[in-house]
């Protein structure tokens, strides 16, 4: 298969699976159901991961995917998307990712920060009134990511979920990384957030988990210092809506929307482990 051309640091055509990224993919993919009449044959996996990322990268409607590209029809990569989402296959891979940047030692445990930016109006499951945008529906992406900016745990909910009720399911969400002598690691030392995040209560629990909270405060004038540090949780927030299929929430069903956070999560790994490992 013929691999995108690089312009600058930005490849041409970022839907186009290269043989590393593949590699690490298809021992993950589940076995196909043995086909129960003649008829097509079966779109190949690696043609159809294609046309998803082509979705995804371009935000087009699945009935409108090129059949010239040669990643089979809309409806083909649809319920392939489905079936390897419910098969955990991007949970997999990230761990996957992440193991092996925690075994070259380049994640940061010494820090994570929080952030639920909105993500639009959307309607169907894990969405609901925004608050701040004249009660229209909508849905929250809620990301974590280490000192760095890697992602450690993204989830979906609804836009008028408050963000600080999702802070310890987000933390909870942090898979067990192995990779070096001991036992796997799953806590930053330190927790980041902003305001959305202040509660007391909540220091409480992240206390218990053995992780020093640093949360600004309301009401105290801004210049906490944590911005030096928090940037890096809004960086990934913007990769993350690069992907122009996770601006606006087009999907009814919130298990496609999570199979392609979750597929956006691994990618936005993937590159960190390119640059690091």
């Amino acid at each position: 298969m013929v691999v995108g051309l690089v312009v600058g640091k930005r490849q041409s055509r970022p839907w186009i699976v290269s043989d590393e990224l593949w590699s690490l993919i298809e021992p993950l993919l589940p076995e196909p159901a043995p086909k129960q009449v003649e008829g097509r044959p079966r779109v190949p996996d690696r043609q159809a991961l294609c046309g998803i990322l082509f979705v995804l990268h371009t935000g087009i409607q699945w009935e409108y995917l090129p059949q010239e590209l040669g990643f089979g029809s809309g409806m083909t990569c649809w319920r392939r998307l489905a079936a390897w989402n419910e098969a955990g296959v991007w949970d997999q891979l990230h761990l996957v990712l992440l193991k092996k940047l925690r075994v070259a030692k380049k994640l940061d445990w010494s820090r994570a920060v929080i952030d639920s930016p909105r993500q639009g109006r959307s309607a169907g499951p894990k969405s609901g009134p925004s608050p701040v945008d004249r009660a229209r529906p909508g849905s929250k992406h809620h990301l974590i990511v280490d000192g760095q900016g890697i992602p450690l745990a993204v989830s979906l909910t609804g836009g008028n979920r408050n963000d600080v009720t999702q802070l310890m399911p987000l933390l909870a969400k942090i898979p067990s990384v192995a990779g070096l002598v001991g036992r796997p690691r799953r806590r930053p030392d330190v927790l980041l957030a902003d305001r959305g995040y202040d509660h007391d209560k909540y220091r409480r629990l992240v206390c218990a988990q053995g992780i020093k909270p640093m949360i600004a405060r309301r009401g105290v004038p801004h210049g906490s210092g944590l911005g030096v540090h928090r940037w890096v949780v809004e960086r990934t927030i913007a990769w993350l809506h690069g992907f122009r299929r996770l601006r606006v929430r087009w999907e009814r069903r919130d298990d496609i929307h999570e199979a392609f956070l979750g597929l956006a999560t691994c990618l936005i790994t993937h590159r960190h482990v390119q640059r690091l490992c």
